[in-house]
């Protein structure tokens, strides 16, 4: 059975050219386009796509607009097709943080050539986003505030443990996932490093967002940054990230190279690098996404003696990757999104 999906953008060659190359493949078939929420409206009064593919930027209604009332009245797989620009990204994101499952890109240019060379991720991100599970966003609204419910006694202990790390890898549906957990983490945490799969360019912007929201220092990664307690390290899109080990520091190393599990950067790379310099000092966390990047990297982990952790399917958007970690036994605990801050600070 195909996969039916509805197109919302203004530019009418971007609806030409989304739809032929959705089409191409046989499991996806695009069954309506609309150039603004008020047309596309008027189509789900008749029937209701699996998925939506959506601009942000259109006259008469914005697309974040559209996407809260879609996600208040009826949720909806929704995936964000946004420019390359800052402004894009910004409001991309903001998308993310309202239900939306995943983001495909637009150049200004160039959008046939370019939407053809990556077709195959471009069909995967909707096949993910059809699979995805809506009722998280609900949970994640009730969360307390950072480190409200942290014993101060745990807090000490880990004010005096600075050899420890977390290494964090999600996909789709992370974003949400990692702002849940990371707000709820003190400032007196283990430093943690992140790969969250995201467009190049848009990893800078959510690092940004995540630093004005939590206790912790939150940055995307550069090269020869130092992992210490209280600072979350997130992979910069396009690039790898590894953590190597300098006497008592651990050390960001950054670096271009081939998609591993078609994904750049890869959580395999950050975990198999854990593994190799940190070892039995560092926990492992493999969240939401569709895929199997991460599931041989954390059983390297559990493997050199790293506690694991697997989300659950039912708190999973996509249960994708935790699932491919779980059948390898790769997860020392498979917990629940809502258990994961307290897991980290234990």
């Amino acid at each position: 059975m195909s996969i039916s999906i509805m197109i919302v953008d203004d530019s009418a060659v971007v609806r030409k050219v989304l739809s032929a190359v959705l089409n191409e493949a046989p499991d996806l078939d695009v069954v309506a386009t609309a150039s603004d929420p008020i047309f596309a409206g008027r189509y789900l009064e008749k029937e209701w796509p699996d998925v939506i593919v959506l601009d942000i930027e259109m006259p008469r209604m914005d697309g974040l607009t559209f996407l809260r009332k879609l996600m208040a009245e009826r949720p909806t797989p929704v995936v964000i097709c946004s420019s390359l620009a800052t402004k894009g990204c910004e409001l991309s994101l903001q998308a993310l943080s309202a239900g939306a499952v995943d983001i495909i890109t637009k150049p200004q240019l160039g959008l046939q050539g370019f939407l053809q060379e990556t077709k195959l991720e471009f069909w995967q991100v909707i096949r993910a986003a059809s699979q995805a599970r809506l009722t998280v966003k609900s949970k994640l609204t009730a969360v307390t505030k950072p480190g409200t419910n942290i014993p101060i006694k745990t807090i000490i202990r880990m004010g005096h443990t600075t050899d420890r790390m977390a290494a964090i890898g999600t996909s789709t549906g992370g974003t949400q996932a990692l702002e849940f957990i990371l707000t709820q983490l003190p400032r007196t945490c283990q430093g943690i490093a992140v790969v969250q799969h995201m467009p190049e360019k848009f990893t800078a912007t959510f690092a940004e967002r995540l630093n004005n929201m939590c206790e912790v220092e939150v940055k995307e990664a550069e090269n020869g940054d130092r992992l210490i307690p209280g600072r979350v390290l997130i992979a910069p899109g396009g690039q790898h990230l590894e953590i190597l080990r300098s006497g008592a520091q651990y050390i960001a190393k950054i670096f271009r190279g081939p998609s591993v599990n078609r994904h750049c950067p890869s959580v395999d790379v950050l975990f198999r690098s854990v593994a190799k310099n940190v070892g039995r000092n560092a926990t492992g966390v493999i969240m939401t996404g569709m895929g199997d990047d991460g599931a041989q990297g954390l059983l390297a982990m559990r493997q050199a003696g790293s506690p694991t952790i697997a989300q659950d399917e039912k708190s999973s958007v996509v249960f994708g990757m935790p699932k491919e970690a779980i059948s390898l036994g790769a997860a020392g605990k498979v917990a629940s999104l809502d258990s994961i801050p307290d897991l980290l600070i234990q």
